[in-house]
């Protein structure tokens, strides 16, 4: 199934959701998975494997992290060549203050933003989605 090109109508339905937990990015320069770690998501990097993992999980494995992170999954299933996606909700977010880290997956996108900023962020997305145009 083809996913939405049509930014309007991208914005309209991406129906934001907070996924519970906190979430950490960390790396392991030897790419070794810790046995047991239950990653959400990885990219290799030349410096190492980036992992994201819930924060308890990283703390029992004994990785090291500097930023805490809630996850908002966008519900909507998004193309991967969409245009625009992007830069509004990261403008949008961008303007509220707010710092945003992406993952593009097959279906949709995935904001990891400051846990303390999770609920305004959501705010900021649902108000993007309801003022589209």
């Amino acid at each position: 199934m083809a996913g939405e090109t049509s930014l309007t109508t991208l914005l309209r339905s991406m129906s934001p959701q907070l996924n519970a937990g906190e979430y950490v990015f960390c790396t392991l320069p030897d790419g070794v998975l810790p046995r047991y770690l239950e990653i959400v998501g990885s990219f290799r990097e030349q410096e190492g494997l980036t992992v994201i993992a819930q924060r308890a999980h990283a703390e029992q494995a004994g990785l090291h992290f500097d930023y805490v992170a809630a996850w908002i999954t966008l519900n909507v299933h998004s193309a991967l060549e969409a245009v625009g996606l992007t830069a509004a909700f990261a403008t949008a977010l961008g303007q509220a203050g707010i710092s945003c880290n992406v993952i593009a997956g097959y279906y949709h996108d995935h904001l990891f933003v400051g846990q303390a900023d999770a609920e305004r962020a959501m705010q900021v997305l649902r108000d993007l989605a309801a003022n589209a145009e």
